[in-house]
């Protein structure tokens, strides 16, 4: 296993950002492309106009002419983003004096994702006249033929990438389409979902709703897909963080943070990606997607608080679910990689036959983030099939490198689909090891051996002024952080003065910042360390170490402060070099 490099960011010119942006937060925003002051204005008015996305006045044509007396059937996907979309969606139509909207999610485990022959022959049980799909769709042939067969029209609202060939539906929208011209390709599910009700809204006038005050939902729904947030997303995460620090958000989310132990005025991006977002996500993996959507439609805050609770117990089962396959897959993986030749271990496949097809997606992850380098994991499904998932790294889009599978081997892949970073398939679990080989020649084609390290990516050194809580404070509030506008990272050299194991995997230090003055002591805490390294690597007192790592602010047992939030850490250097 390669180690580590820390590699700095370099700012680019920008112009004045304005005497009240924390000096700190300048040179983040210089990193990140944020080139005026302009850039930093998040309001709701600069959101992309609604009709500018291509096929939303179809859409609010088609969804009209439902509202009285048509019955409409929200098809979504079984994650959060889909969850988030499909209460969106019900809620909406509902708003707006829809007579008749109820919503169906897949069960991932008999069905498998998106709008299938199968499921439309489910959906036709409740008769519904159109069905809407939210985070889905796009690749669903069949799908859309059953439905349009049975006399039901189909919208889809998606935001995949799309195959040669589109369903034959009554309108698509997805910004991915290739005559889009859409300015924010990276919507997610929920925020094309968003778009559609709001072209409805405008269409059909004064209805007494407000669209924007599904906010929340897609805030929640777009951070915990972990779509790049361009300027367009993070308008529709800041309002929505917005809402729900003022308490104006669905009982649901509230329901969820309280459940996670997270303060409503003082909620992040961050927060919802790895507080709610897995919460959500634990009911599609190990059950049914269901009793998410209720959570977020239910107006009863005592109904809200019940299914929270249900999803938290849901969560912790999948954690312990995934922390027993993760360690099977990095042993598998670590010795896979050292019985391979040449190319074969630049992308690895792995199976089990004990593994939980809804957790597979997460080891993959977690494997890819240890060894540096895509990952596809399988599980057993019905009737002779794996399902897989895989994740990938930068500079390997793993969706085409299914593509040029699917070309080479026609008959290899049952279905797939995805995104550059992560994508699904099925199979024949008597052509794991032509997938095996194929994929490793495939990744081979992308990359070199020698890019396959763990890279942190570093805005710098703070100095010790600066390493306090005004400066962790700034941070915080000049989000929205995440992929594609990530949250600030630091590295430098500090002396060990405290370091302790808790909770078995985590160490809790007290660190001095090397050079001239040193600075006062601050916390930090390094979450999962031992797992990354093992139980030998426990820095002592006294010893020089270089850390990456987030400021962030820390209230637990006492008043507020800043800490730093461990990514990396290892022996410095003697000549302080980084990685």
């Amino acid at each position: 296993m390669k180690p580590i490099e820390i590699r700095r960011r370099e700012p680019s010119p920008t112009e004045s950002l304005g005497a009240t942006v924390h000096p700190v937060l300048k040179r983040v925003y210089a990193a990140r492309g944020v080139e005026r002051a302009d850039d930093l204005d998040l309001s709701l008015e600069r959101l992309l106009p609604v009709g500018s996305l291509a096929g939303v006045e179809a859409a609010a044509e088609l969804l009209a002419a439902q509202r009285a007396g048509g019955r409409v059937l929200v098809v979504g996907d079984f994650d959060a983003d889909g969850a988030t979309a499909s209460a969106l969606v019900v809620r909406a139509l509902r708003g707006m004096g829809f007579a008749h909207v109820d919503f169906l999610v897949p069960d991932r485990f008999r069905f498998g994702y998106g709008l299938s022959a199968e499921i439309v022959a489910l959906a036709a049980e409740r008769r519904p006249t159109l069905i809407v799909t939210v985070d889905n769709g796009i690749s669903s042939l069949e799908g859309v033929a059953a439905a349009r067969a049975a006399g039901i029209e189909v919208l889809v609202t998606d935001h995949h990438l799309p195959a040669a060939a589109l369903p034959r539906a009554s309108v698509i929208v997805n910004p991915n389409l290739g005559d889009s011209g859409f300015a924010s390709p990276a919507l997610a599910g929920v925020g094309v979902a968003f778009y559609v009700v709001a072209a409805l809204a405008r269409r059909l006038g004064d209805v007494g709703f407000r669209v924007a005050d599904l906010l929340d939902l897609v805030a929640l729904g777009t951070v915990a897909d972990v779509v790049p947030l361009d300027r367009n997303n993070r308008i529709l995460v800041e309002q929505g963080l917005r809402r729900i620090r003022a308490g104006r958000c669905v009982p649901g989310i509230r329901a969820l943070l309280d459940a996670a132990g997270r303060r409503l005025a003082r909620v992040t991006a961050a927060d919802l990606g790895f507080a709610v977002g897995p919460r959500l996500n634990a009911a599609g993996r190990l059950t049914d997607m269901s009793v998410g959507i209720a959570c977020l439609l239910t107006d009863d805050p005592a109904v809200a608080a019940d299914l929270a609770g249900q999803l938290s117990r849901l969560n912790e089962e999948r954690r312990d679910i995934e922390q027993r396959m993760q360690a099977e897959a990095i042993d598998m993986a670590v010795r896979a990689c050292a019985q391979a030749e040449g190319s074969e271990a630049l992308g690895l496949t792995l199976f089990d036959p004990t593994w939980h097809q809804g957790v597979v997606g997460l080891v993959a992850g977690r494997v890819k983030e240890r060894l540096h380098r895509p990952v596809v994991a399988f599980a057993r499904g019905d009737g002779g099939l794996l399902r897989g998932s895989a994740r990938s790294i930068a500079g390997v889009h793993v969706r085409d490198v299914l593509d040029s599978i699917a070309a080479r081997h026609p008959d290899l892949l049952k279905k797939f689909g995805g995104h550059a970073m992560a994508a699904g398939m099925t199979l024949a679990e008597g052509a794991l090891e032509q997938f095996r080989q194929a994929f490793a020649a495939e990744v081979a084609a992308r990359v070199d051996a020698s890019a396959l390290r763990g890279v942190i990516l570093s805005d710098g050194e703070l100095s010790p002024g600066e390493l306090c809580l005004a400066t962790a404070q700034a941070l915080r509030a000049g989000g929205p952080w995440g992929q594609g506008f990530p949250e600030p990272v630091f590295d430098g050299v500090f002396r060990v003065e405290q370091c302790r194991v808790v909770g078995e995997r985590h160490l809790k230090l007290s660190l001095t910042p090397r050079g001239a003055g040193g600075g006062a002591p601050v916390g930090a805490i390094a979450f999962g360390h031992l797992d990354r390294t093992g139980p030998d690597a426990v820095p002592r007192p006294a010893t020089e170490v270089r850390v990456a790592y987030r400021l962030e602010t820390d209230d637990y047992g006492g008043p507020e402060r800043a800490q730093l939030n461990v990514l990396h850490l290892g022996l410095a250097a003697p000549d302080g070099a980084r990685g």
